[in-house]
């Protein structure tokens, strides 16, 4: 019995579903550069700024949230979790000083300082972004498009959550947001920095998944349409802190709902046979000179459709067509001449 439940948990715990709802819930706080316009009046009244230098602040959150050829180029090198690690660690530094900064904890610092810090805090989402992607583009190889699609989406929805957060805690200094989004996408991603990797999701195949993926739109569907009228409930009506704790503890249970996904696939389903959820046949022989790693690694073009062998013979087919042609009409040619 314990080791049967212990199988159910190694199979969670390396679950493709599992790695795509960690990824969205990492997505959901790579959406902090959408609330530079909440934070910027706050840095704007505490550093005395003028409307043309908060530009240039919103010119280095741009540039940060935009310039992700580093992450890109780290994930090469690192393990996934690292570079999660180091996006977090960017995202603190760089909010929480100006966070400290804005509170008067820390000395003040010129324009280009404070651009550098916005750059660094908001450059740390693209690791959060590049991470997720790969990961999940690699353990749902025939599913791209709606696994972006929605990882983009919920990206886009970081910005009303973390808001909704924030009016739930109801304090009165408005720099407290900053705070917030210094520490809160920080504590999600170590979190989870060791769960969203690639899990050889190509092979957990299974009938259930387009069923899965319709639930997670309908999901992201309701989700966006419940911040929404959310935001204009409380924009209109003079609501008291009980009733939106409530709203903000049902938008917590909307997020966490597609941990049942895994859940049921790992805990309650039964155990399906390895050739079944095999989406490529495993290869009879290594060449000699690859290393274990090599040969468990996924390559997407053994994945994809693959083009037949007759497309690349049709110019060697069609040249020996030819050729005989050719010589007819240079002996015709010669024929002419004499």
């Amino acid at each position: 019995m314990m080791g049967r439940l212990q199988e159910k948990f190694r199979s969670f715990f390396s679950n493709r579903w599992l790695v795509f709802v960690a990824a969205m819930w990492v997505q959901s706080c790579a959406g902090i550069g959408y609330l530079f316009g909440s934070i910027s009046p706050v840095i704007k009244s505490s550093m005395d700024y003028n409307q043309r230098q908060i530009a240039r602040l919103g010119v280095a959150k741009d540039l940060g949230d935009s310039v992700g050829f580093l992450a890109g180029s780290l994930c090469e090198v690192l393990p996934l979790w690292a570079a999660l690690l180091i996006g977090a660690l960017m995202n603190f530094i760089g909010y929480g000083w100006v966070w400290l900064i804005v509170t008067g904890r820390a000395p003040t610092l010129s324009l280009w300082a404070m651009c550098i810090l916005i750059f660094v805090g908001t450059n740390g989402e693209t690791f959060f972004n590049t991470v997720a992607l790969v990961s999940c583009v690699q353990n749902f190889p025939k599913s791209r498009g709606p696994v972006v699609g929605i990882l983009k989406g919920f990206a886009g929805l970081g910005g009303a959550i973390m808001t909704q957060m924030y009016v739930t805690i109801h304090s009165p200094d408005h720099a407290s947001l900053i705070f917030m989004v210094a520490v809160g996408p920080t504590m999600v991603i170590v979190a989870l920095m060791f769960i969203v990797r690639p899990v050889g999701g190509h092979r957990q195949v299974r009938p259930t998944d387009a069923m899965s993926f319709t639930f997670i739109y309908s999901l992201c569907l309701l989700l966006a349409a419940y911040l929404m009228g959310v935001m204009l409930v409380e924009d209109l009506i003079d609501l008291n802190h009980t009733v939106i704790a409530i709203f903000t503890i049902i938008l917590f249970v909307l997020i966490l709902i597609p941990i049942v996904i895994p859940v049921q696939l790992s805990f309650f389903s039964e155990p399906r046979a390895l050739e079944e959820e095999a989406l490529l046949p495993a290869p009879e022989k290594q060449e000699a000179g690859k290393s274990e790693q090599d040969a468990n690694e996924v390559i997407f073009s053994e994945v994809e459709d693959e083009k037949p062998k007759e497309v690349d013979l049709l110019p060697a087919l069609e040249g020996k067509n030819e050729l005989p042609n050719c010589k007819q009409n240079y002996s015709k040619q010669l024929q002419k001449e004499q």
